[in-house]
């Protein structure tokens, strides 16, 4: 059983359903976030597949579509890359408005001034093949079991950190080797 972050203020959590929904191979979800990850741009394709009218996703954090069976690993790599002003390609599982997920490629940038300061965030999403997220979920299970192990949030991300860290050296010279590989495997 899977324990649901407390919503931001005004919202109502959303429980997983268990249907999976997906989208166009020709298709992108788009969004941009300011540096705190307040969505301040999200396209139509965003919208649709997240079950979500454009006004109830800007102003909102974008944790807003973070499905619970989500490592907190995952989200804790994404953030340390982008704000330290790197890109990062992850695999996502989001969870829609109505309760539905889809999964995700997400490629996330950060947005720079004129300075060189990162001021938001760019992420472009496309549909994963059924072979990578065949190769994702195993992963992500394993860090899940090892977060639901632990008592706090902080414990749970530090040991799952920890873990991701071993297995992906286990398989690849980096995180980023990890994806890379799973992603030639998915357009071959």
């Amino acid at each position: 059983m899977t324990t649901l972050e407390a919503p931001a203020r005004g919202r109502t959590p959303v429980r997983p359903t268990g249907v999976e929904r997906s989208f166009g191979a020709d298709e992108l979800i788009v969004s941009k976030t300011d540096r705190r990850g307040v969505i301040t741009y999200a396209n139509d394709v965003f919208c649709r597949v997240g079950a979500y009218a454009l006004d109830e996703v800007i102003g909102q954090p974008h944790n807003l579509i973070r499905h619970p069976d989500m490592p907190r690993a995952v989200f804790a790599l994404l953030w340390d890359t982008i704000s330290a002003g790197q890109e990062l390609f992850a695999y996502i599982n989001n969870l829609a408005k109505d309760g539905a997920n889809y999964w995700v490629l997400a490629h996330v940038t950060p947005s720079f001034d004129e300075r060189g300061q990162i001021v938001g965030y760019h992420s472009n999403r496309r549909r994963p093949s059924p072979g990578a997220l065949a190769q994702v979920r195993p992963l992500y299970t394993a860090l899940l079991d090892e977060e639901r192990r632990h008592p706090t949030a902080r414990a749970a991300v530090a040991a799952s950190s920890e873990l991701l860290t071993r297995l992906v050296a286990e398989r690849a010279a980096s995180y980023e080797d990890l994806i890379w590989s799973i992603i030639g495997a998915e357009e071959n």
